[in-house]
């Protein structure tokens, strides 16, 4: 549903869904209920500048009945952020699409604790581009290849490529040279299929029992040593491995997931295979996965297409 509110500070406003009944005879009331406890007077002060509104763009006061809209929008009020030292490259940008190098710790998308600090917000407003939308995500600790549409004439083209899967991906990672103890040898090139899920008030994604869903063929490419800074090698792992990675799915830590299941997950990972206590960022131990490179047929040209990162992964040697 498109909003009324036009994106301001590169943040879209939020919708919410009013109840089709309850004890609140008025959409103040209910925003009260909600958020009340936070900041009454903020709700107020809103409803009287008519800064909210409903279907339609028309404003809402204290008065309007519960009933009068089904959704209603308005500006969040959005807490300071102190900027992430991190930086995004603009590697190719036209009428329809824009392609960016994301680097690690910023999130694709506004969402907790990081809005403006965000890959789309900061590109709407560095770029004044208010319509900008990703077309897939990465994740906030994964560096790479970011697709994103410009134009809102001819976005739904893009989108069927991904909803179709003829997006191809390509992803390389640094784990150790050979699995963990406990698992077996691991002969290259090698596919891994399974059935993943990941609920809203889990952590985690997991894999289950069941028909497969998510499907992943990795590749050694080569072994180094991981020698670090002080002649220390990087997480005490010795010989370790350049890895591509090339997933023929998209579920949530589905690389993460798939690497660690062969005993091999992917250094300076603080979820798998073990979850680990949650730290500061530590900006010189990056999660060593990177998305290398992504290829379709553009649907306006109809010519084959390549973007490839120009980042490099910090423990490769």
């Amino acid at each position: 549903m498109q909003s009324p509110l036009p994106v301001r500070d590169g943040v879209n406003a939020t919708r919410l869904r009013l109840p089709d009944e309850g004890p609140w005879d008025t959409a103040m009331d209910y925003m009260m209920h909600r958020w009340g406890h936070i900041d009454p007077q903020g709700i107020e002060d809103r409803f009287d500048a008519g800064e909210i509104v409903g279907e339609g763009g028309i404003p809402l006061h204290r008065g309007t009945r519960l009933e009068d809209h089904t959704f209603i929008w308005y500006y969040r009020t959005l807490p300071p952020e102190t900027r992430l030292p991190v930086e995004l490259n603009i590697l190719h940008q036209d009428e329809h699409i824009l392609v960016v190098d994301k680097p690690h710790f910023l999130p694709t998308t506004p969402g907790g604790t990081y809005i403006q600090e965000s890959a789309l917000v900061r590109l709407r407003n560095q770029l004044d581009l208010p319509d900008l939308i990703p077309m897939h995500r990465l994740d906030r600790m994964t560096a790479g290849i970011l697709l994103l549409s410009t134009n809102p004439e001819t976005r739904g083209k893009y989108q069927v490529l991904f909803e179709k899967r003829q997006v191809q991906k390509e992803y390389e990672c640094v784990s150790a040279a050979e699995p963990a103890a406990g698992h077996p040898a691991v002969d290259f090139p090698v596919v891994v299929r399974n059935r993943m899920t990941k609920s809203r008030s889990y952590l985690l994604a997991e894999v289950i029992d069941g028909e497969p869903n998510a499907e992943t063929r990795i590749d050694l490419l080569r072994t180094f040593d991981g020698g670090a800074a002080g002649g220390q090698t990087a997480a005490g792992a010795g010989r370790l491995g350049l890895y591509r990675l090339e997933p023929h799915s998209g579920k949530t830590h589905q690389l993460r997931v798939h690497m660690a299941s062969l005993g091999l997950g992917i250094l300076h990972d603080s979820f798998y295979p073990e979850l680990l206590d949650k730290a500061p960022d530590d900006y010189t131990k990056p999660l060593q996965l990177l998305a290398r490179g992504i290829r379709f047929v553009d649907p306006i040209t109809k010519a084959a297409v390549e973007y490839r990162s120009r980042l490099q992964l910090s423990e490769v040697r």
